[in-house]
Order: C-alpha cells, then sequence, then structure tokens
C-alpha cells in the first residue's frame, strides 16, 4: 500500500538577495546573507528572498515563511507557496517573496519555515546598524576635507 501522504522534510533554507537560472535549469543564490547591514533603522527592504528546498514528502503542502520582530512576536513580513510532491523521492525548491519589509529597530529578527502550519525551522537574522568608532586617545584626528 502506498501512502497518499507524508509531510517533508526542509533539505535547507537561506534568506539571499536574488535566485537565477541557469539554461541548463540549474539555480544561483546571490548575496546569501547571516545578516542584514544597514545604515540607519527604520528602514525598509524592497524585498527579501528565502529559498527552501523540500524533500522526502508525498502530496500536497503549503510552504509558509514568516519574519519575525526582535520582540519575537510581532510578523514583519509573510509568504505562502504551494507546492507538490508525487513520490517520497522527489524534491520540491521554493522561493519565497518578501516584499517591502520594514525594519524598524536593529536587532535579532527571525526566519520561520513553516509546512502546513507545522514549524520546521526557525533561525536568526541579525539587523545591525554599524557602530561607529570612538577616536582612538592620542591618535591623530582624521583628515578634513575642504
Amino acid at each position: 500500500m502506498q501512502p497518499n501522504r507524508i509531510l517533508p522534510d526542509l533539505q535547507c533554507s537561506l534568506v539571499c538577495q536574488d535566485v537565477r537560472q541557469e539554461a541548463n535549469g540549474n539555480l544561483i543564490l546571490i548575496g546569501i546573507m547571516q545578516f542584514i547591514p544597514v545604515p540607519e533603522t527604520p528602514i525598509a527592504a524592497a524585498q527579501l528572498l528565502v529559498f527552501n528546498r523540500w524533500a522526502a514528502g508525498v502530496g500536497q503542502f503549503s510552504d509558509t515563511v514568516r519574519l519575525i520582530a526582535p520582540d519575537q512576536t510581532t510578523v514583519v513580513a509573510k509568504s505562502d507557496l504551494k507546492f507538490g510532491l508525487q513520490h517520497a523521492h522527489a524534491c520540491a525548491t521554493n522561493v519565497n517573496v518578501l516584499r517591502n519589509v520594514e525594519f524598524k529597530t536593529p536587532g535579532v529578527y527571525f526566519i520561520e519555515v513553516l509546512v502546513d502550519d507545522v514549524l520546521k525551522l526557525r533561525y536568526p537574522l541579525p539587523v545591525a546598524v554599524p557602530q561607529k568608532q570612538a577616536p582612538t586617545p592620542g591618535a591623530p584626528p582624521p583628515p578634513t576635507t575642504q
């Protein structure tokens, strides 16, 4: 007897700036992000892409990606995609697009990846404003331009 539904495993999830496809069908991920450097907050990003690869499942599913604020409760952005896996050896690649994302404060945001409302992965995505360095005592002042 063949199972008609097996919840898939999340093989990988990566936040990136863009995903492109080569002529041979392979995907290229551009600008994989471990953190997001911003000059100041609040600031908005036109889009963030979350690349998810699902495997070892059977059936029709809903892939949900949520960006959670540093307070760990506020959903800043959300994307839902439907996908199907015909047999247990199949895999599906989804690229969830989070548009017009507003980062109101610096801090550690979180990406949550769910399949059919079951949380599969939650990982940090820090948003950092570079710190201005205080001058070193005894160091000459920086040059000025006129």
